[in-house]
């Protein structure tokens, strides 16, 4: 009985968190549906602030599986790449993650619950829980910061305030700001109503900021658009290399690029300096920016490099943030040295290896340096930053593997939310989409012809586009998060010791 009181709330009960949790996650990209999940957020919050800690957690798990079922939906796109082998565990995938995100958001409100009682402290305890709990998600077990609370503003002018205290910042705010009128029925709706507008109206007035000038250089976007289930298909190999140089060298649409960007592993070859592909790459007539496998003895790493004349290759990073159990298996190389397991060991070719160093990548006069980023390395706001500052952020990615409908979306604002935060431009160039040129407020620069500098999902073609400058850096970025780290413990705190105190005879 113990376990049923903790998991299982009754059916009315559990029917009405799991559906207001996945109104909530109406409000992420690219449903963008804020006016139902901002109110759905007050009834959660309104349904866990009354209840003690078994039934809090219970009732926030199965809130927290409704959202991240709808909110990451996309995460059985991987496993019909090959559906006849691996589409038999997309519905276990789906379920596994909903719930296994959904114990963050369990914990906490456990921990308010069991911290206070209901009320207004209450309320304070279960608003800043969360927060941390958004926060711990981001970090704990390699971290998943995807589907927060402060991505509820994207793709409105509230995600300036990413800017302010970033994306975890921005969480705190949208869940103080649906506690609002739980704690003050009449003044804090009012007043919840009033912030919102006055940040809508700041937002916007933001997005016009005029950055520094442009550094002068013109980056061509190139996607070549390959289907997933053919990426690697050694038979397709050729045709997609010649396709990529096809459009490397198409004529340009005003000024002449001075850079080429392919995405994440657009080369279909191992590379060897001075040597065919290499070689190809290098007869273009401008430098291109590729990603691709860089391979030394047993090792491979997932990489970018700038290929030049000659077939030279020049600077280059390594990805250092790599996706567990997609590109390694944690502990593996501990495995091998330990009880001398190959199987699962980077070291011995299973797997890529991960980078050592976050440096800066020059792309030469007219770009200058920029912090280059591949794929899911973008929805870490607390990797970005350099001891250097560089000129722009440079994202490489397939997102093939997500599909058409939300997760190549959600990816491409996570990645504007970066260039919000740190108040630099950003380039984007995805396999199959969305590959774009942001301003350092978000915002889609024009191409060199005078329209938005984009391709949408599975377009094939260029983009050419001049660099755009650079703003000051923003709060955001010379803080970081500590300061919302420090205030919600001490949120917390302050609601556990008023209701400690409170119990006193």
């Amino acid at each position: 009985m113990g376990l049923r009181r903790w998991l299982w709330p009754g059916r009315g009960p559990a029917a009405l968190a799991f559906g207001l949790g996945a109104v909530v996650a109406l409000g992420q990209v690219p449903f963008g549906v804020q006016v139902l999940a901002l109110p759905a957020l007050c009834g959660l919050l309104h349904l866990l602030s009354r209840e003690a800690a078994p039934r809090a957690f219970a009732l926030a798990l199965i809130a927290g599986a409704g959202h991240f079922a709808l909110a990451l939906n996309w995460i059985v796109n991987p496993f019909f790449v090959d559906p006849w082998v691996h589409g038999w565990m997309a519905p276990f995938a789906v379920v596994l993650l909903a719930f296994g995100l959904g114990l963050f958001w369990a914990g906490a409100a456990a921990l308010a619950a069991a911290l206070t009682a209901p009320g207004r402290l209450r309320l304070l305890a279960l608003v800043t829980a969360l927060a941390l709990a958004d926060l711990l998600r981001g970090h704990v077990f390699t971290g998943f910061p995807w589907a927060l609370f402060g991505h509820i503003p994207l793709d409105t002018p509230a995600e300036q305030l990413g800017a302010l205290v970033g994306g975890y910042g921005m969480g705190a705010v949208v869940l103080a700001l649906a506690a609002l009128p739980l704690a003050w029925p009449r003044a804090g709706t009012v007043g919840a109503l009033a912030a919102i507008a006055a940040v809508l109206v700041w937002g916007h007035a933001r997005q016009g900021l005029e950055a520094a000038p442009p550094p002068g250089g013109v980056v061509r976007l190139v996607q070549p658009a390959v289907v997933q289930s053919l990426k690697w298909d050694p038979d397709e190999a050729r045709a997609t290399f010649d396709g990529l140089l096809e459009l490397t060298v198409a004529p340009p649409q005003g000024a002449v690029p001075d850079l080429a960007i392919w995405p994440e592993t657009a080369v279909p070859f191992l590379l060897a300096e001075g040597e065919g592909a290499a070689l190809a790459m290098g007869s273009l007539g401008l430098p291109v920016a590729a990603g691709y496998q860089r391979v030394e003895g047993e090792r491979a790493w997932n990489s970018l490099a700038l290929f030049g004349l000659g077939g030279s290759i020049g600077q280059s990073y390594d990805k250092i943030h790599l996706v567990p159990f997609g590109e390694y298996i944690p502990f593996g190389d501990l495995a091998f040295r330990l009880f001398g397991l190959r199987a699962f060991a980077a070291q011995q070719g299973f797997g890529y290896t991960a980078g050592e160093e976050a440096r800066l990548v020059d792309f030469g006069p007219g770009l200058g340096p920029a912090r280059v980023l591949i794929c899911y390395e973008a929805i870490f706001p607390g990797e970005v930053g350099t001891p250097d500052r560089p000129g722009w952020l440079l994202q490489v990615t397939n997102d093939a593997w997500f599909g058409t409908l939300t997760g190549p979306y959600q990816h491409f604002a996570l990645a504007r939310l970066r260039a919000i935060e740190q108040g630099l431009p950003l380039v984007r160039v995805a396999n199959t989409g969305i590959s774009a040129v942001v301003t350092a407020t978000g915002q889609l620069a024009p191409d060199t012809a005078g329209v938005p500098a984009r391709m949408g999902m599975g377009a094939r073609g260029t983009v050419d586009a001049a660099l755009p400058g650079a703003l000051p850096p923003p709060p955001y970025a010379r803080s970081g998060d500590l300061p919302l780290l420090l205030m919600l413990l001490a949120g917390l705190a302050f609601a556990a010791l008023r209701a400690r105190a409170g119990k006193r005879p």
